[in-house]
C-alpha cells in the first residue's frame, strides 16, 4: 500500500489527512517492577475527506499491541514495514467507509517495551532520598509514538483524558480531577483532563515519591520531599509576577494551573513545556534564584508551542523563538530593557557555538530545515531558538516596538489551538500591517527568503569584545550576578587563544568557580579550564557528569573531555550512560563515536 503524503510534516507515517484524532483516553498501570506502562487508549477520530477512508495509519515504535478495536467491535489490524527514524506503521482496517466529518471510536490495547525511547525508569539509588524508583517521560520530539499508537505529529491536537494507576503520587498534562480511588492491588487512580487540545509531544507522565508545595495563587512545585523547601524557596518569589507579566504582553492565561515538577538529574532538557506542569532540571534549584530564566522560558510556552504550535518540527523557531522572545520580554518587564540585551548576549554565544558545532553551511542552521528522512532530534540545538529569537527581535526594530506589541497578542489570538507553518506566520504579519502603509513597505521589502533559508549566522554584530591581557583578581567579579559570571566566562571560551593552563586553573581558585553550586557557572569553568589543558578539572567534570543529565551541559563536556582525554571521557561516558535518559544518551553517543552505538 502507499503511504499517505503529509506535505507538512514529513516526521510522521500516519495518515493524518485523511482522520483527525479528536480527544484521546489513556488508561495505563504503571508498572515499575516490569518498567512499562500497561493499558490501553482510546482515540476518537474525525473523517477529514470527502472519500470514504477504509484505514486507520498511526504511528509507533516499539510497541507491543494486543488487541485493536472499532465502535466496540474487534478488527483487523497490522503492522506495516518499519521505516527509521520514524518507527513502525500501525494499519488499522475498517470494514465500512466512514463520510466526511464522520467519527469513530478506536480502542487499542498497549504495553510499552524495553526500547521505548520516551520513558525513563529510575531505580530508588538514582533518586535524591534513595526510597523509591521514578519514571517520567519527555515526548518531544518524536517519541510518543513509543508510548502509544498516534498521530505523532504537532499538526494535529487532541483534548485528553488520564486514567492512571500507580503505587506512587502521578502527574500529567491534565488538570488533577480524582485520586481517591484505590484499586484491587493496592494502587492509587489518578484522573486527570486537559479541555485545551494539545499535540502528541506534550503528552506527559511521571510518578515517584513527590511532595508539593504552594510558590504562588495558581502554582505548585512537586518534587522529591527531601528537596521541596529548596525548590519552594527558589520558585515562589517570581513565578506569580512572571505569569502577570506575561499575561500583560499577550493574553490571558488558559490552561488553569501553572506548576512545576522538578525532576531527577537525568532530565535531558533544562525544562519541558509540559501543560500544567512543566518538568523542569534540578539544575535550576541554584540556591541563589538565578537560573529561573529557565521557568519564564517554559511559562512562555504556554502560549508559543502549546496554545500556537508549529505545524511541523521544521518549523522549530515558531515554537522555540517566539518563546525566547517572550521569555525576555518577562524578563525585560520585571529588570529592565538593558536585563533583555544581557540576556540576548548569553543567546549568542550559544548560537554561535550551535552553528559552529554543525557547520556555517549545515541545514540545521537555517531557521526552516528540511528534515524530510530525519531525526528530528538530531537538528535540536540552539539555533531554532537564537536565530528565531533575532528574527522576532529584528522585526520589532523594523516596525518600532509600540507596532509589534500590538501584534504579538493579534497573533496568539489568531492562531491559539492551531498548527502553523513560517508561511502563515509571514502571511499573518503581512496582512496585520496592510494598512500601515510605512510598515507595510518594509515587511514587504523584506528579504525573508534569507532569513528563512540562509544557513550560519543571521545578520548581526558582537556586542562584547575580549580583553587580551589578563590576569584573575577578586575585584574581577565584585558584586557580579551568576548571570554576568555566565557571560563573563563564555567570552573566554571565545578567545583565539586559550588561557594558559596554570592561568585557568588561578582563575577558578581565586573567583571560587571550581567549587560554584551553580552548574551554569561550573560547567563553563570547567569548558574553559579543559580548553586551557588544565588537567585539574577533568576530575570535577566527571563527577559533575555522574550527576547531571541535562543535555546543555552534558554534551558540550564530554566534547571537551574527549578533546582533552578521549579515554576518560569513553570510560566516564561507560560508567554513566545508564544514568542518562535515552534521548541524552543516543546523543552523546553520536558525539563520541560518531554514529548511535548498538
Amino acid at each position: 500500500m502507499t503511504m499517505a503524503t503529509n506535505p507538512r510534516d514529513p516526521n510522521t507515517l500516519s495518515n493524518y489527512n485523511n482522520w483527525r484524532s479528536t480527544h484521546i483516553t489513556a488508561n495505563f498501570d504503571i508498572l515499575f517492577d516490569q518498567k512499562k506502562l500497561v493499558g490501553n487508549v482510546v482515540h476518537k477520530f474525525t473523517s477529514i475527506t470527502d472519500a470514504a477512508s477504509r484505514e486507520i495509519i498511526l504511528d509507533t515504535s516499539h510497541l507491543d499491541i494486543g488487541s485493536v478495536k472499532v465502535d466496540g467491535h474487534a478488527t483487523k489490524w497490522e503492522f506495516l514495514p518499519t521505516l527509521d527514524p520514524f518507527g513502525t506503521p500501525l494499519k488499522i482496517n475498517l470494514e465500512q467507509g466512514v463520510k466526511l466529518n464522520g467519527t469513530i471510536e478506536v480502542d487499542i490495547a498497549v504495553k510499552t517495551t524495553e526500547k521505548c525511547t520516551a520513558l525513563q525508569w529510575l531505580t530508588p539509588a538514582q533518586t535524591s532520598n534513595k526510597k523509591h524508583p521514578y519514571m517520567f517521560s519527555q515526548c518531544q520530539a518524536i517519541h510518543a509514538r513509543s508510548i502509544f499508537p498516534c498521530q505523532d505529529t504537532p499538526d494535529v491536537k487532541s483534548t485528553l483524558d488520564f486514567n492512571i494507576t500507580s503505587p506512587l503520587p502521578v502527574m500529567t498534562s491534565g488538570l488533577l480531577t480524582q485520586s481517591d480511588e484505590t484499586q484491587p492491588s493496592g494502587h492509587k487512580l489518578y484522573r486527570f483532563h486537559q479541555s485545551v487540545p494539545i499535540p502528541s509531544y506534550l503528552f506527559a507522565i511521571a510518578s515517584g515519591d513527590v511532595s508539593q508545595a504552594s510558590i504562588g495563587p495558581r502554582s505548585v512545585v512537586a518534587t522529591s520531599p527531601d528537596k521541596l523547601e529548596e525548590c519552594k524557596w527558589e520558585l515562589e518569589a517570581d513565578t506569580e509576577t512572571f505569569i502577570n507579566t506575561i499575561e500583560k504582553i499577550v493574553s490571558p492565561y488558559v490552561w488553569g494551573q501553572y506548576n512545576v515538577l522538578i525532576l531527577p538529574p537525568s532530565f535531558p532538557y533544562g525544562g519541558m513545556e509540559n501543560p500544567i506542569f512543566t518538568f523542569a532540571t534540578p539544575s535550576i534549584i541554584s540556591k541563589d534564584r538565578e537560573n529561573i530564566d529557565v521557568i519564564a522560558h517554559e511559562l512562555a510556552h504556554s502560549w508559543s508551542g502549546n496554545l500556537v504550535t508549529n505545524a511541523s518540527w521544521e518549523h522549530f523557531w515558531l515554537n522555540e523563538g517566539w518563546t525566547v522572545y517572550l521569555e525576555r520580554r518577562i524578563l525585560a518587564a520585571i529588570h529592565g530593557e538593558a536585563y533583555r540585551h544581557f540576556s540576548a548576549i548569553i543567546g549568542w554565544k550559544s548560537l554561535t557555538d550551535s552553528v559552529e558545532h554543525f557547520g556555517h553551511d549545515h541545514e540545521f542552521t537555517k531557521l526552516i530545515t528540511d528534515l524530510k528522512g530525519k531525526d528530528p532530534d538530531d537538528a535540536f540545538s540552539s539555533i531554532p531558538y537564537e536565530k528565531g529569537f533575532n528574527f522576532l527581535f529584528y522585526l520589532e526594530n523594523l516596525v518600532g516596538k509600540p507596532k509589534f506589541d500590538k501584534f504579538i497578542p493579534h497573533y496568539f489570538t489568531t492562531f491559539q489551538r492551531k498548527s502553523l507553518d513560517s508561511y502563515e506566520f509571514k502571511a499573518s504579519i503581512l496582512g496585520f500591517f496592510e494598512s500601515d502603509t510605512e510598515a507595510s513597505k518594509l515587511l514587504n521589502e523584506l528579504d525573508w527568503d534569507k532569513w528563512f533559508y540562509s544557513p550560519g549566522m543571521p545578520p548581526s554584530r558582537s556586542l562584547i569584545h575580549p580583553c587580551s591581557s589578563f590576569k584573575p583578581q577578586v575585584s574581577d567579579l565584585e558584586g557580579l550576578t551568576a548571570n554576568q559570571i555566565v557571560v563573563f566566562l563564555e567570552q573566554i571560551l571565545r578567545w583565539e587563544q586559550p588561557l594558559r593552563p596554570e592561568l585557568s586553573k588561578l582563575m577558578g581558585e581565586v573567583y571560587g568557580l571550581s567549587k560554584s553550586e551553580n552548574i551554569e557557572v561550573s560547567n563553563l569553568y570547567f569548558q574553559v579550564g579543559m580548553k586551557a589543558g588544565d588537567e585539574s578539572v577533568i576530575e570535577p567534570t566527571t563527577e559533575l557528569l555522574g550527576r547531571i543529565g541535562r543535555m546543555k551541559f552534558v554534551r558540550p563536556l564530554y566534547r571537551n573531555l574527549q578533546k582533552i582525554n578521549r579515554p576518560i571521557a569513553l570510560a566516564t561516558f561507560e560508567k554513566y550512560k545508564d544514568f542518562y535518559h535515552p534521548i541524552c544518551r543516543g546523543m552523546v553517543e553520536k558525539d563520541l563515536f560518531g554514529k548511535k552505538e548498538n
